[in-house]
């Protein structure tokens, strides 16, 4: 007889078809929110946040208010959709302030189907900290150093014991050898020392000299305030901003370029960033250990404080609160110091004489800012004529009557007293 085909057999292909089908359909959607994810990094967070108003409305979910063909239109081109007459979009303009969106032709049908994916995806639920239960400061290896001190604290009582007992065993022996323990006098320690002249001599003379070399380093730190770290009313981590943003410093203090104080950023500089910047989206890391994602995100909302700025509906109240900053660095009354001098026309980086802001959680004093330290600066450092006029003749001059290629600050003219001094 003429077999007949494996109906099972059809069957199991069939399955593995479509099993392989919806693998890579699956498979497929999430590459597309992947890519949508980059693409709205790249040309929608500037004004858009998925969970949040900003410049423009939140994002997550918009394809459930809107039909994606009009989104297509919507994103490629928003003020031609406008000028159309759509009603959707001019009901949209008209809600945001009219403020104009950027159009983006170049995004491609398959790239705002993908940004789509991304936005349509559920929010994440919050995630609770998990509470360590272990009681104490608990060893890696589970043993608790309570554990270590109470077995130290045994062993202790343990030999105090058995002196006690040696000592009366000690005794019972001399009482039955009729034997008698005599005890030496010996002068006080203090007394042996009073007797002894050279002794006394020599522990004055060391005492007057530790003194005087205590009491002249205490005083010559007076003024000196190296390493000063205070808490300022908003926290602001150079680390975060300077470093892992690499945000240059004279965009903040800019005023150093051109003035004699490097001068503190207004509010509104803050807001160049911050007004978009809502919470805090960095990765934890070790630096951040005393500090959360929470705590950051609320050191942002004192700025909206300070500057009277209301995120929700993307405008200024009008009621502005000051921010009383701690100063850091501060040089004498008879001091004179220009910034512009050394940043502008020597050319030095601003981690010279601040130190490495860059890595700065707390900004702190770094230099000891002292006369000394300015004058070794000056002596130490080359004077840099390239590409600088101010100093080629000079420069010339005296590179000859020193006999130097290269003059230091000090050759310069550096340690006149009049120079910092007038």
């Amino acid at each position: 007889m003429k077999k007949v085909g494996n109906h099972t057999s059809f069957s199991r292909i069939l399955f593995l078809c479509l099993t392989f089908v919806l693998t890579f359909s699956t498979g497929s959607f999430a590459q597309d929110a992947a890519k949508g994810k980059e693409l709205f990094n790249a040309n929608c967070a500037a004004c858009h946040k998925l969970d949040a108003n900003s410049t423009g409305p939140a994002l997550r979910g918009v394809v459930d208010r809107h039909p994606t063909e009009w989104l297509h239109k919507w994103i490629k081109n928003s003020s031609g959709l406008i000028k159309s007459g759509d009603a959707a979009a001019v009901k949209l303009f008209n809600e945001w302030n009219k403020v104009p969106m950027n159009s983006f032709p170049n995004l491609s049908d398959e790239d705002i189907d993908n940004i789509i994916a991304y936005t349509s995806e559920p929010k994440p639920e919050p995630t609770t900290p998990v509470v360590s239960t272990t009681q104490g400061g608990g060893a890696s290896g589970g043993v608790s150093e309570m554990v270590v001190l109470g077995g130290l604290a045994v062993v202790l009582a343990m030999l105090v014991i058995m002196l006690v007992m040696v000592r009366k065993v000690l005794n019972k022996v001399a009482d039955k050898n009729n034997l008698t323990v005599q005890e030496t006098k010996s002068l006080p320690i203090w007394k042996a020392f009073v007797k002894n002249q050279f002794l006394v001599i020599t522990s004055v003379v060391v005492l007057m000299l530790a003194g005087a070399y205590f009491a002249f380093g205490f005083m010559m730190q007076v003024g000196v305030d190296q390493n000063y770290e205070p808490i300022q009313p908003i926290h602001f981590s150079h680390k975060i901003h300077a470093g892992e943003n690499g945000i240059d410093c004279k965009y903040c203090h800019s005023s150093a370029r051109t003035s004699k104080t490097s001068g503190i950023p207004s509010m509104n500089v803050c807001m160049n960033c911050h007004k978009n910047i809502t919470e805090f989206t960095g990765s934890k890391d070790s630096t951040y250990v005393d500090y959360s994602k929470e705590f950051y995100t609320a050191e942002i909302q004192k700025i909206y404080a300070a500057v009277g700025w209301d995120p929700a509906t993307q405008s200024y109240t009008g009621k502005e609160k000051p921010v009383k900053w701690v100063r850091i660095h501060n040089l004498p009354d008879f001091v004179y110091f220009n910034h512009s001098q050394h940043v502008s026309v020597a050319g030095l980086e601003c981690q010279t004489c601040h130190g490495p802001v860059e890595s700065m959680e707390i900004m702190k004093q770094h230099a000891p800012l002292t006369m000394g330290w300015c004058v070794n600066c000056h002596r130490e450092t080359e004077v840099n004529v390239k590409d600088n006029e101010y100093y080629a003749k000079i420069h010339e001059e005296l590179s000859k009557k020193y006999g130097v290629e290269k003059l230091t600050a000090a050759q310069l003219g550096g340690l006149e007293c009049g120079k910092c001094h007038y």
